[in-house]
């Protein structure tokens, strides 16, 4: 048990795991942890091993806060075991996290709804070994064309993302993204500028927050991301009044398609014609010194700690 004094509130968050992104997923968890602390709450971090359910069992957490990131913490199943535990957590259901978390589904689910997604195929590792790397690579490179993003399926934090401008780098593009996944999604690597919108939604209805707009020196890869030096951030981004209002909605309207709840960042392009293309949505945010969410939530001239204690006291009413 923690040896800080109980408070009325306790809060376990779950941090960790066995994940490609297992640090940044301890750095946020510190980092939530210790803005509850100084709102007064009684706080634990929690691994996601052998331990877990009797540690939570013996806490008896008010609400448990997940923020382990890629694989198990974003696909559905922690929320699964959550739930199975009857324990109030923050963020998204089971089903929306399936949803979400794999691309391909979200992106097909997204184009349904009629919000703009660069054309993609996703492809199994198993398929390039049947037919043949080149004759698939071929076919891609000839339907939707250079320059392509080559990712996993599954994941975050840009792990395994290579964005490939000559056909003869696209072979080692591929065994990269494989490193990560057994599926690699390929798509059109729209120009613009990069902007990620975080959504708050505490019960009556999602809304977006100041869009935070990224300009990196090289990709915006994993290294960009979480270590200060590479990536320069405007936020809110610099964009006009008709630019701002595009990547909101859209974030909003991806909130909404896929059925999130509580918070989520979508990360998308603004193209020269006004166009926002949606690439990614996060259903547990970085909360790193340098995530984004934070970025955003300060932007909005509110305090870390007052959201923070709002997603809580919503995760408790549902």
């Amino acid at each position: 048990m923690s040896d800080q004094p109980r408070t009325e509130l306790t809060v376990a968050i779950l941090a960790g795991g066995l994940s490609h992104e297992r640090d940044v997923s301890l750095r946020s968890g510190r980092r939530v942890a210790g803005v509850l602390r100084d709102q007064g709450v009684t706080v634990r971090v929690l691994d996601v091993d052998a331990s877990l359910v009797a540690q939570l069992q013996e806490m008896a957490p008010d609400v448990v806060w997940p923020l382990v990131h890629g694989s198990s913490g974003e696909d559905g199943s922690l929320q699964d075991l959550l739930t199975l535990l009857d324990l109030p957590y923050v963020g998204s259901e089971p089903a929306a996290c399936r949803l979400a978390s794999h691309k391909p589904v979200a992106k097909a689910l997204l184009r349904q709804a009629g919000l703009p997604t660069p054309d993609h195929a996703a492809l199994p590792q198993s398929l390039f070994r049947e037919v043949g790397a080149r004759t698939l690579l071929g076919a891609v490179e000839r339907k939707i064309g250079l320059p392509l993003a080559v990712k996993p399926a599954s994941g975050g934090s840009a792990l395994g993302v290579t964005v490939v401008e000559r056909s003869e780098d696209l072979p080692e593009a591929m065994v990269a993204c494989f490193a990560y996944g057994d599926e690699a999604l390929l798509e059109h690597a729209v120009r613009g500028t990069e902007v990620a919108v975080s959504v708050v939604d505490l019960g009556d209805g999602p809304r977006a927050l100041p869009a935070v707009e990224i300009v990196t020196e090289g990709p915006y890869d994993y290294d960009a991301r979480y270590n200060p030096g590479r990536s320069e951030y405007f936020v809110p981004a610099r964009l006009d009044e008709a630019g701002t209002r595009t990547v909101g909605e859209l974030a909003v309207a991806v909130h909404r398609t896929l059925g999130l709840r509580h918070l989520s960042r979508t990360d998308m392009i603004l193209d020269e014609d006004g166009v926002a293309w949606f690439l990614d949505v996060n259903v547990s945010p970085g909360m790193t010194e340098t995530s984004l969410f934070p970025q955003a939530v300060q932007a909005d001239h509110a305090s870390l700690g007052d959201l923070y204690m709002d997603l809580v006291r919503a995760a408790q009413q549902n």
